[in-house]
């Protein structure tokens, strides 16, 4: 007679994954420290930010809070900004128009929350960092989105600036280590990439 085989969340709910299973079973004791999105039910799993991308996240907080604040908007780190019962990124940084009015909303932040994504590339997520992250956000409407690229050996740091038009991001700003980042929408942006690292 076979053994039954283990039950294991991952394998289990693979393609099913809402946000009241992540509730119950995320973080997975094996893998505290990863980050888990979800598209379509199907979990995706990545590994912590490098160090210089922490840090960087950090600073570009601290650079951006006081105008967001000033001008009515919330800084937040990383949070499950959440498209449907189903599908939900983790964004480095995310900036809200609105708190979220209840805990549920407040722990599975909605989309229609949010007027920026920020998302630092990692090596270990290109594709999403450069191409679904952005396409999703766009689907859903937020109305800018944010790209940092950090080059830790070469001292280099590289921002652009998405803004949303006509269903698709166009990029509207860029800038690299030495230059300014100068945006007057959604509120006043002004740093050079550089003051990023440490």
């Amino acid at each position: 007679m076979a053994m039954p085989t283990p039950f294991d969340p991952l394998v289990d709910f693979d393609g099913m994954w809402t946000t009241e299973l992540a509730d119950r079973y995320l973080p997975l004791r094996e893998l505290p420290n990863a980050r888990y999105e979800c598209i379509d039910g199907r979990l995706v799993m990545t590994p912590a930010e490098t160090g210089t991308n922490s840090y960087a996240e950090g600073e570009l907080l601290h650079l951006l809070k006081p105008a967001a604040k000033e001008a009515g908007y919330y800084v937040f780190g990383q949070v499950n900004l959440t498209f449907s019962p189903d599908r939900w990124i983790q964004p480095d940084l995310t900036v809200l128009h609105a708190l979220p009015e209840t805990d549920q909303d407040d722990r599975w932040i909605p989309v229609r929350l949010c007027t920026m994504a920020v998302e630092f590339v990692s090596p270990g997520s290109r594709r999403q960092d450069f191409v679904d992250q952005p396409r999703r956000c766009a689907e859903a409407g937020v109305p800018y989105f944010m790209r940092v690229q950090v080059v830790r050996q070469i001292r280099h740091v590289g921002v652009e600036f998405l803004t949303l038009r006509d269903g698709g991001y166009v990029s509207t700003a860029q800038a690299v280590s030495g230059q300014r980042l100068k945006l007057d929408a959604p509120f006043t942006i002004d740093f050079d990439p550089v003051e990023l690292l440490p």
